[in-house]
């Protein structure tokens, strides 16, 4: 509608009641309507933020109303099972299904297109084993050779979320889920709450760079404060976290509406503020430095294991580490691996598609890194990375993974409906919101059943699909287990899209090697790469 027709239309509806019934009260309802209309109209003509509301006034706002719809609309009424992002209705279907103990079965079929290319599955075994003679609580144990306090960890635990990103119940209930499960609750890089105490489940304790928890005043590391801390029994690992998935590279982003008092004070932060976590430690600046920090955490813990978690960016960063811990003699007990396809924290958006070596690339480069260098007996792998199915374990384990973490499969556990709200403190279902409102719509006894029974079901589902291929447990799985559908011709294995170097290989690599370059750019003294690098010996 432009304006001429905007004032035309108004005028006409405007003096219907003095041709109608000027005694009908309806009429002047309709007017006073017409009216308000009005000058609402004539206020979208005046301002200046939109063109589109100065040149078609009134109607043109319908374009912003469309807008907000367009998500709900897209989801419940448009959007198929195998669509929608980031976890397409099939995946979300399942964790509730699991979550709540439902059927979750599939009938007639499969609905993913098995010719696509990219299609991956599993090869089974005519020796199938039953899954009653496999153990239904497999653990591995987490602790290297200087580690003093080893811990037995569930193969699928809560992955990093910190209270901050999640309300109080949130946290609550994913705590106490992983207390009724027997699997471990990381903290988030905020730092350790009382509500991640308040029900005694494991956790795991991990330091950003912001050190809440464990920081002075100004904002460097406390060993006095993260010895205390660190001294709890429920805390039984700490992870350093070098990069996320969702934002690698940057600090972690705390809005201010989310900065309440509570947060404030348990992150030694001003209140209302966004908390931008600096995007390097100050604690260390070199991989040797890395090393030392982890030893000097491992000592101040009483020996607890002590690992770090990145996303791998380039790639002579993490091969300076591996040289570190053969310079240094130190070995962190543990690396968790995140996917570059981004989670649950708020990221600029070119972060969360652009930035990152995706989970499947990067877990197998730090696996196949570790092997080189002669260090993976020493040292377990996690893996973080849109992790929702069996089979998304099942492929992880198979690169070389000893165990893994979920957020957002655990999230949906919790009742997410994936609105996309996380970043805006308007969380529908109060997992990532401060609003007391929506928090309260939270029941932590019941979402606390649920995240532990989708953990449950989840491990079973892996366990049934580590018997169908014939192996007595999930460590025997290997690349030669998955199968993926390079185009219409070609079919790979991963043991054959990931070759695996053997034990040491790294240390008499050639020019020849395809990780010359990145071996000879990797200096332990320092992240950033030697420049000038050729492939001649």
């Amino acid at each position: 509608m432009s304006r001429a027709a905007f004032f035309t239309v108004h005028l006409l509806l405007a003096s219907l009641p003095f041709f109608l019934d000027l005694h009908n009260l309806l009429m002047w309802a309709f007017f006073l309507l017409i009216l308000i209309s009005f000058c609402v109209g004539v206020y979208d003509m005046q301002q200046t933020e939109h063109s589109i509301r100065r040149n078609f006034p009134l109607i043109g706002r319908g374009r912003w109303i469309m807008e907000s719809v367009r998500p709900f609309v897209q989801q419940y009424l448009l959007e198929s099972d195998v669509g929608g992002a980031p976890i397409n209705r099939m995946f979300r279907a399942i964790v509730y299904q699991r979550a709540k103990g439902d059927l979750a079965s599939v009938p007639f079929g499969t609905k993913v297109d098995t010719y696509r290319d990219g299609y991956e599955w599993m090869g089974h075994s005519i020796a199938a084993r039953n899954i009653s003679e496999l153990d239904d609580d497999p653990r591995v144990t987490i602790g290297g050779p200087h580690c003093q306090q080893p811990y037995a960890a569930a193969l699928l635990n809560v992955s990093a979320m910190s209270f901050g990103s999640l309300s109080n119940n949130a946290v609550r209930a994913l705590n106490r889920g992983a207390s009724l499960g027997g699997f471990y609750h990381n903290t988030g890089e905020g730092g350790v709450s009382d509500f991640h105490l308040e029900h005694g489940g494991d956790l795991v304790w991990q330091i950003g760079t912001g050190y809440f928890g464990c920081r002075r005043d100004d904002g460097s590391f406390s060993a006095e404060a993260f010895a205390e801390t660190a001294a709890r029994p429920n805390i039984k690992m700490i992870e350093i976290k070098l990069s996320q998935g969702a934002k690698p590279g940057h600090g972690g982003i705390l809005p201010a509406s989310k900065n309440t008092d509570l947060i404030a004070r348990i992150r030694q932060v001003p209140v209302g503020t966004e908390v931008i976590s600096p995007s390097a430690h100050s604690a260390f600046s070199s991989p040797r430095g890395l090393l030392e920090f982890v030893a000097k955490l491992r000592e101040l813990s009483g020996g607890k294991p002590i690992g770090f978690k990145l996303c791998v960016g380039r790639e002579s960063e993490f091969i300076a580490i591996c040289k570190a811990m053969l310079d240094t003699g130190i070995t962190p007990d543990f690396v968790t691996v995140d996917g570059g396809e981004g989670g649950t924290g708020a990221a600029p958006l070119e972060y969360s598609n652009s930035v990152g070596m995706p989970l499947r690339d990067g877990l197998a480069f730090v696996v196949d890194t570790l092997q080189g260098f002669g260090v993976r007996d020493q040292i377990k792998v996690i893996a973080s990375g849109k992790i929702i199915t069996a089979f998304h374990m099942a492929k992880a384990l198979s690169l070389g993974a000893d165990l893994c973490n979920s957020a957002r499969g655990m999230m949906l556990a919790l009742g997410c409906v994936q609105s996309l709200e996380c970043n805006t403190n308007h969380c529908p279902t109060g997992i990532t919101t401060q609003d007391p409102r929506l928090v309260q719509g939270l029941d932590v006894t019941d979402k606390a059943q649920r995240v532990a029974r989708f953990q449950g079901e989840t491990l079973h589902a892996l366990l049934d699909l580590v018997s169908s291929a014939g192996l007595e447990s999930p460590k025997a799985l290997d690349r030669s287990h998955i199968h993926r559908r390079i185009d219409q011709m070609t079919i790979k294995r991963y043991d054959e899209l990931f070759p695996m170097p053997t034990q040491g290989a790294y240390l008499t690599a050639t020019a020849t090697d395809p990780i010359y370059i990145h071996l000879k750019e990797a200096d332990s003294d320092s992240f950033a790469p030697a420049t000038g690098i050729t492939l001649q010996e």
